[in-house]
């Protein structure tokens, strides 16, 4: 608004010297004509001498309308196109310099800034999607190369049936890791493209967590952790599918990072108009640097476990919260575990 305001006030002010302008050629033109008028010349030479002033100074205005032309219009719209060229091209490094100051920019600067803005998040967006693209390679190439080798192992004839077993089980576990990594990207491009979008209906929160829960109770079994739950009742217009991706990866995290004979806890309540779900653990933890991080797409803060995971569950998390219109925070210090608190604002039915 600001920028509009100074481009306005300097339109003005251009208009007032062409108006300023014209006044003085018409006044030179009428002091030449009083100027001969007096002289003692017939009316063809008064007349021939009037012409050749007026185009004398019809040619001075042109010069001086092509000269403002080439440096107010065509100089500029030649550096906007050149940039525009370059940025078809791929190139999103390119930067314009206004030709003026910032309080008496007009249009062209004004083009030339967006133009600058439009380059900047298009070579951000260039950086994001090829870090993206190298992430997903890296996290395909891993299962892949299990399943390829494991594979070409149990053509061996000489295994035993034992072997073969556990063969045909990692083969298993990277093909279902493999399926997770699409499921995970296909949803988190659904949700960043919007076609993802909430539906809000009345549920019952409560038991779709409790289901969501005994989900995870077999893995929880097997590393003999303990689980406490404190879940109230609450029944309200939400798009509870959109929670469960919320649910299952936090859920998901504390089972991973939990070592066994860890606890784990889950703690769902409501707090006036929100719905605030808590999971705890007495896992690894993590420090305030790696905490800054973990919403990033790929991210693994602990590699230790970069075999249980791809890095996008979190990442799907604070999509879905953004889009739900929560808030999720993280408190946690190394070796102590986490707390991962989501707070959804609900409409009672």
């Amino acid at each position: 608004m600001k920028g509009r305001k100074n481009r306005a006030r300097f339109s003005f002010f251009g208009y007032v010297v062409y108006f300023i302008a014209i006044a003085a050629v018409v006044s030179v033109a009428f002091l030449v004509y009083g100027f001969i008028s007096d002289m003692q010349w017939g009316k063809g030479t008064v007349a021939a001498v009037l012409l050749c002033c007026i185009l004398f100074l019809a040619l001075l205005c042109t010069g001086a309308d092509v000269l403002r032309r080439k440096l107010m219009v065509e100089r500029p719209v030649r550096k906007i196109l050149e940039a525009t060229d370059r940025i078809a091209a791929g190139d999103f490094s390119v930067r314009l310099e206004p030709s003026h100051a910032y309080v008496r920019y007009n249009a062209y600067d004004e083009i030339m800034e967006n133009l600058n803005s439009m380059a900047s998040a298009l070579s951000q967006t260039e950086v994001l999607r090829t870090d993206f693209i190298a992430n997903v390679s890296h996290e395909l190439k891993t299962p892949l190369a299990v399943i390829r080798s494991y594979a070409e192992a149990l053509q061996n004839g000489a295994l035993s049936v034992e072997e073969r077993r556990e063969y045909a089980q990692t083969v298993a576990s990277a093909a279902a890791r493999l399926s997770v990594l699409i499921e995970n990207i296909l949803k988190l491009n659904k949700l960043e493209n919007g076609k993802i979008l909430p539906e809000m209906r009345s549920a019952d929160l409560s038991e779709r967590l409790r289901t969501c829960v005994l989900q995870f109770e077999e893995a929880m079994d097997r590393k003999q952790q303990e689980l406490e739950c404190d879940i109230d009742e609450i029944t309200a217009v939400t798009d509870a599918s959109l929670l469960e991706i919320v649910w299952s990866n936090l859920l998901s995290n504390a089972v991973k990072f939990t070592p066994p004979g860890g606890k784990i806890g889950v703690s769902f309540k409501r707090e006036g108009e929100y719905a605030v779900m808590q999971v705890r653990d007495t896992g690894c933890g993590m420090s305030a640097e790696t905490g800054a991080h973990i919403f990033e797409k790929f991210y693994q803060g602990d590699t230790s476990h970069s075999q249980e995971g791809n890095g996008l569950g979190l990442a799907l998390v604070k999509k879905v919260i953004d889009i739900i219109g929560g808030q999720i925070s993280v408190e946690s210090e190394e070796g102590k575990g986490s707390i991962f608190t989501v707070k959804i604002k609900i409409e009672s039915i």
